[in-house]
């Protein structure tokens, strides 16, 4: 079985990124809760908010642990197995990632100890405030990562230009003119000139057409990840009749968060799947099976889509839905551009995109229900004696991992053939333009050759000219085994440390903040000793 280099390579980092991104939603969520938590304290004085705030600080702190360990191999696949790609994107991704560890990372990081380490070291509104600065700077490191990826999706603010390298005398020193210039040469590799995009407005890159729609939909599903995280651990105590009142409070302040969420993602999600439409026609296509551009445009909601018959079998639908979604039109008349105005080589996987959209918004639904129907409950008086409801909510936290995860899959893989999306050709009235053959036309640049000769692409780049020269399918597929063997060994490690955390569950409250004992992100037993060897740190022998 030959092994192909570009289906290797997006299946190691999907893969990587697919179990890094379980902790990066958890910290944002949570931070959100952290604050409600520490700002009921400052109002109430009550210490139940403060034990509540300290319970889920220490799994914070191993989430945004673990989270740094797996985030870290990403960046190395940019430069092993995605080299053209991270040419191609280098100049637009440079200034998006250092923004996010200047202004983000450095910002969480820095105020994480204080929230973790400074119970008995600072005041309660000094602790506020670094709680404050934490959810700030794990939402702030979100925006320049879905910045940069949204780029992907809608380029704007930037143009594709031919690189040039400088060129070298016999004893490999560089040239210079007689100006004193550095002598340079357009780069050919294989014939074909080497392609990168170059930020010509960092504004209007940074505010592409889809990052406002895309950024708040990925916000509102990690608080919702977050939020049902801890209303699963909550139900699991208020089930065992363990720490019920820290249980409570906990739960009431992540409910909350979930059902504003869960209302808002589904009106996020129509205004983001009409600008999907707009710049991506494919990527809507492909979701929705939507072959035919002629006459009204059906909704799908459950078929078989068949990519070779160009049809959806057992298909059940409403009758003109999708013109109605798309152009917001009460005819439920108006044509949708379909799959039929793609070509053929331009057209993304069909099964995985289309199972993946109805998953995302099955499990959006679910939530909408689950928590408006828990308010009615809690408005009766007996949300909490719902043995069935408390069970919902103990697997809840399942269903928004994979709907969190299950988005991002239909984002990326409904994108391809492309890794950045070129933009559409279109009219003066915003409308694409159709070629001879009646397909979609997508921009593109032009260039001469050292020799004349001119040369022509399209303003994107493809996913299979994104990888690696000089890595062979052999080793990635190497690397894959090994990173499996490293993510099943830390993730039993994050799960073995937060299983102990929960049953363990929150030390009693305490008055003050003076009087509590430091706060350890590891802390697994109760008063008294504990181990180092319980966070899988050096070091065993006991400390107080």
């Amino acid at each position: 079985m030959e092994l192909d280099l570009v289906t290797l390579s997006r299946i190691q980092f999907a893969l990587t990124v697919m179990f890094h991104y379980l902790f990066p939603p958890l910290t944002i969520g949570m931070g959100v809760v952290l604050v409600y938590l520490g700002g009921m304290y400052l109002k109430t004085r009550d210490p139940a908010y403060q034990q509540a705030q300290k319970f889920w600080t220490r799994i914070f702190g191993l989430n945004f642990a673990i989270g740094v360990a797996s985030g870290i191999v990403m960046e190395f696949q940019f430069g092993t197995n995605w080299a053209t790609y991270s040419r191609f994107v280098g100049d637009v991704f440079g200034s998006a990632l250092a923004a996010e560890g200047i202004f983000a990372f450095f910002l969480e990081s820095g105020f994480l100890s204080v929230l973790i380490f400074g119970w008995n070291k600072v005041g309660p509104k000094m602790h506020f405030f670094s709680t404050c600065m934490v959810a700030l700077g794990s939402i702030f490191s979100s925006i320049w990562i879905v910045v940069a990826n949204s780029w992907q999706q809608t380029p704007a603010g930037s143009h594709i230009v031919p690189m040039t390298r400088e060129v070298l005398n016999e004893q490999g020193e560089r040239l210079f003119d007689a100006n004193g210039s550095l002598v340079t040469e357009p780069w050919i590799i294989d014939g074909v000139p080497v392609m990168r995009a170059e930020v010509t407005d960092f504004w209007a890159m940074v505010l592409n057409p889809s990052t406002f729609h895309r950024l708040s939909h990925v916000l509102l599903g990690c608080f919702i990840m977050g939020s049902f995280f801890i209303l699963s651990i909550c139900a699991w105590y208020i089930l065992k009749g363990k720490h019920v009142e820290f249980a409570k409070r906990s739960f009431l302040g992540a409910l909350s968060l979930a059902t504003i969420s869960s209302i808002l993602i589904a009106f996020n999600g129509h205004q983001q799947a009409q600008n999907v439409y707009r710049y991506q026609p494919a990527k809507l296509a492909t979701f929705e099976g939507h072959f035919d551009s002629e006459g009204p445009a059906d909704l799908t909601l459950f078929g078989i889509p068949d990519a070779e018959a160009e049809t959806v079998h057992m298909r059940v639908a409403i009758p003109g839905g999708l013109s109605f979604l798309t152009h917001d039109d009460l005819s439920f008349s108006e044509p949708v551009i379909g799959l039929d105005q793609i070509r053929p080589e331009h057209r993304p996987p069909l099964w995985l995109p289309f199972i993946s959209w109805r998953v995302m918004i099955g499990v959006g639904t679910f939530f909408i229900f689950l928590t408006v129907y828990s308010y009615f409950l809690l408005w009766r008086g007996t949300l909490f004696q719902n043995r069935w409801v408390m069970r919902a909510f103990c697997v809840s936290v399942l269903f928004a991992v994979i709907a969190n995860q299950i988005g991002w899959v239909a984002a990326e893989v409904g994108r391809q053939p492309w890794i950045v999306h070129p933009s559409i050709v279109t009219d003066e009235n915003g409308q694409p333009v159709l070629d001879e053959e009646g397909f979609i036309q997508y921009e593109k640049v032009k260039t001469e050759l050292p020799n004349g000769t001119p040369y022509e692409r399209y303003a994107g780049l493809s996913t299979a000219d994104g990888v690696s020269k000089a890595v062979e399918a052999e080793q990635v597929a190497a690397s894959i085994v090994m990173f499996l063997m490293i993510y099943v060994l830390l993730g039993a490690v994050w799960v073995f440390i937060l299983n102990k955390k929960i049953q363990h569950g929150p030390d009693p409250p305490e008055e003050g903040f003076g009087e509590s004992s430091l706060v350890d992100i590891f802390k697994s037993q109760g008063e008294g000793p504990h181990h180092l060897a319980d966070a899988g740190l050096p070091g065993g022998e006991d400390h107080e």
